[in-house]
C-alpha cells in the first residue's frame, strides 16, 4: 500500500485550513451542481415520456402535462440531492488520491478528521435544503398532484376533450373528435361524435360547434350545420339527416372520493396520528437527511484511492453501502408499519449502525496510515 504519512513527527502548527477548506469546498459545488442536473435531467426526461405517452392515449390532458412533471420532479429533488451530495465528495476526494494531493495535504500536518470540517460545512445547507423538501416540500407536491389529477378525473367529457385526438367517453358509449378550438372562445371546428344506443350507431359530423350552459346548470354540446347517420351496422337502411343544429347534453362528471395517500400526508398530521403506518412515513422522512449527512461523512474514508491503481473499486464499494443502507432504511420503516419493531428502535437504529460505521472507517484509515508511516521507516 503506498504511502500517505497521516501527519508530521515535528511539532509543527498544521496548515490552516482555510486554504484546502475553500478549495475543497468550491469543488465539491462544482462537482455536486453537475451531478444533480445530470440526475435532474435523466428523471424529468423519464417523467416527460410518461406523461406524454399518457397524454396520448387520453389518460391526461395535454395541457397537464407539465404541471404533472413540475410536480413529479419536486417529489424526487431530496433523494437527487442525497445522491449527488455523496458522489461529490467521493469524486472530489478520489481525485485527490489519483493525483497524489493527499500525500501533500498529510504531509503538511492535516489528518484525515480535518476533513470532517470542509465537509460539515459543504453539507450542511444541502441536508438542510433535503429536510425542507423532505418534512415539507415533497409531501406538498404529491398532494398537489393528486388533488390536480382528481380535478382531471372529474371534467366533464368536452372540457377533457383535446384537439386532434379522439375521446371516449366515461360511460363508454361514445366518441367524440374536435378538430380545432378557437382560441378565447367555447367554439369549435369539425367535430365528429358517434354514440350507440339498442343496438344502433349514430355518427355525427358537424362543422362547427359550441357549448352552451342552461340557467339551471346543464351543459350541452350543439352541433351547427352538420350530417347524423344512424343505423344497425351490417344493414343497409341507414337514415341520413341534415341539420342545423343539434343539441346534445353533457353528462356531468361524477364526483369522485378523494383518498390522500399516505406519502402525501403533511407531516404534522403523521405526528399526530401515532399509527404505525405513519410513524413509518415519518421516520423516512426524518431519515432522508440524517442519511444525507452520515453518507457524507462515510464519504471521507471511502474515498481512499491507490494511485497506481483505479477509483472502481471504492466506487462500487461506496454504491453498494448506499443501496444497503437506503434498503435497510425501507426494511425498517417496513416492520414499523407492521408492529415488528418499536417506532424509536426503527427510527434510530440503522442510522445507529451507520454511524458506528462510520465512525470504524475513520478508525480503521487513520491506523493504516499510521502503520505505512511506522514500516516506511
Amino acid at each position: 500500500m503506498p504511502d500517505y504519512p497521516q501527519s508530521s513527527p515535528i511539532k509543527s502548527k498544521p496548515v490552516r485550513a482555510g486554504i484546502f477548506q475553500r478549495a475543497l469546498i468550491r469543488e465539491f459545488l462544482s462537482n455536486g451542481t453537475l451531478l444533480f442536473v445530470v440526475l435532474l435531467s435523466i428523471i424529468v426526461i423519464s417523467q416527460l415520456i410518461r406523461f406524454l405517452g399518457e397524454a396520448v392515449n387520453g389518460k391526461i390532458a395535454v395541457d397537464a402535462v407539465l404541471v404533472l412533471l413540475g410536480f413529479s420532479a419536486l417529489n424526487y429533488l431530496a433523494v437527487l440531492l442525497s445522491i449527488s451530495l455523496f458522489l461529490s465528495i467521493l469524486i472530489s476526494l478520489s481525485r485527490a488520491y489519483k493525483d497524489s494531493e493527499m500525500v501533500v495535504w498529510f504531509g503538511s500536518g492535516i489528518a484525515l478528521t480535518y476533513w470532517i470540517k470542509p465537509v460539515v460545512w459543504y453539507a450542511t445547507p444541502v441536508v438542510s435544503v433535503i429536510a425542507i423538501l423532505s418534512f415539507g416540500l415533497s409531501p406538498w407536491a404529491l398532494r398537489a398532484g393528486e388533488v390536480y389529477q382528481h380535478s382531471l378525473e372529474i371534467r366533464d367529457e368536452m372540457s377533457s376533450s383535446t384537439p386532434g385526438i379522439f375521446r371516449e367517453s366515461k360511460s363508454a358509449d361514445r366518441v367524440y373528435f374536435v378538430d380545432n378550438v378557437q382560441a378565447g372562445s367555447n367554439q369549435v371546428r369539425n367535430i365528429f361524435v358517434k354514440s350507440e344506443l339498442n343496438g344502433k350507431v349514430s355518427t355525427m359530423f358537424a362543422k362547427q360547434g359550441l357549448q352552451e350552459t342552461q340557467a339551471d346548470g346543464e351543459r350541452f354540446l350543439v352541433l351547427l350545420n352538420g350530417t347524423r347517420y344512424e343505423g344497425v351496422p351490417g344493414q343497409l337502411d341507414y337514415r341520413v339527416a341534415a341539420f342545423e343544429r343539434y343539441a346534445m347534453r353533457i353528462e356531468p362528471a361524477p364526483t369522485l372520493q378523494t383518498h390522500m395517500s399516505l406519502n402525501a400526508t403533511p407531516t404534522l398530521q403523521l405526528w399526530r396520528d401515532r399509527q404505525p403506518n405513519s410513524w413509518s412515513q415519518l421516520q423516512w422522512r426524518m431519515g432522508l437527511p440524517i442519511s444525507a449527512l452520515l453518507l457524507a461523512l462515510l464519504a471521507i474514508p471511502l474515498s481512499f484511492v491507490n494511485p497506481r491503481a483505479g477509483r472502481s473499486l471504492s466506487f462500487i464499494t461506496a454504491m453498494v453501502l448506499y443501496m444497503i443502507y437506503y434498503n435497510m432504511i425501507s426494511v425498517s420503516n417496513s416492520w414499523v408499519a407492521q408492529s415488528k419493531v418499536s417506532p424509536l428502535l426503527g427510527g434510530i437504529g440503522i442510522h445507529s449502525l451507520m454511524f458506528a460505521l462510520v465512525v470504524g472507517m475513520f478508525i480503521w484509515r487513520t491506523q493504516l496510515f499510521a502503520l505505512n508511516r511506522m514500516f516506511k521507516r
